[in-house]
């Protein structure tokens, strides 16, 4: 069986998460540079036998797309052409930088490590994978 990727798109950085081969449990693997990520990406591509990509693909509370959407569209039809037998789906994320933070104070880490924002983007991406598997799920 393949992994799934999951990217948490931002103007400076990329959260990439990734499943296992089962698809069952998601991990956060590692942060981005957006200006260099598709090489990247294509290795990761490669390196975990991936067929799809989850896009992070966050609204404003009024159910309005976020201000970041644009950019997430014309990095989505990238990768869609770069990687044209890969399959790339939007799913919704609300909240998964907050919620990522919440699990760092939660774990008992550290301040200053709360403070690098890449360990944040890889686990707001995990998170958006987990929510990905959990919708899933909840269609069977």
């Amino acid at each position: 069986m393949s992994s799934l990727l999951a990217i948490d798109y931002g103007s400076k950085r990329i959260g990439i998460a990734i499943t296992d081969s089962n698809q069952k449990i998601a991990s956060p693997l590692m942060t981005l540079d957006t200006k260099n990520a598709l090489h990247s990406i294509e290795q990761l591509l490669k390196k975990y036998f991936v067929l799809k990509i989850i896009v992070g693909y966050p609204k404003q509370t009024n159910g309005q797309p976020s201000i970041i959407v644009d950019q997430i569209e014309r990095f989505v039809e990238t990768l869609k052409k770069r990687f044209p037998k890969v399959i790339v789906v939007y799913h919704q994320e609300w909240y998964t930088s907050k919620m990522a933070k919440r699990v760092l104070i939660n774990s008992g880490v550290s301040k200053k490590k709360r403070r690098d924002k890449s360990l944040i983007d890889k686990i707001s991406a995990s998170i958006l994978l987990e929510s990905y598997l959990d919708s899933l799920q909840y269609k069977k």
